[in-house]
């Protein structure tokens, strides 16, 4: 299955939080690249993360490519809850300290998922 680039710009768009949350976050946990990606997402491997946030986002990135939306709207617009409970809070959790954080460090082009 082909991934479209709106896909795969979301997708890597949720990798740099993960990585950027878990790096400030999780500061003496060991950092590995993130394993067990599909084939289409290998290039995702430069960023690293803990154990748990790379679990975290291989379940992301499961449950994002079998969104049965044919549009796909911004998670927190979309009435279909993909995330188990706990995963849906550490979702929030992730977007709102790395989406501020990034937008601090200059990374304006991040301004859209902040807000939208």
């Amino acid at each position: 299955m082909a991934l479209t680039r709106k896909e795969i710009h979301d997708l890597r768009i949720l990798a740099l939080f993960t990585s950027y949350y878990c790096r400030k976050q999780h500061v003496d946990a060991a950092r590995s690249p993130i394993i067990g990606l599909p084939d289409s997402l290998q290039k995702f491997e430069k960023y690293s993360c803990c154990e748990s946030c790379q679990e975290f986002l291989i379940y992301a990135i499961a449950r994002r490519l079998r969104c049965p939306l044919a549009e796909k709207p911004a998670c927190k617009h979309c009435q279909i809850h993909c995330y188990r409970t706990d995963y849906r809070e550490k979702v929030r959790e992730i977007m709102r300290f790395s989406g501020r954080g990034l937008i601090l460090r200059g990374r304006l082009d991040l301004i859209w998922h902040f807000f939208f």
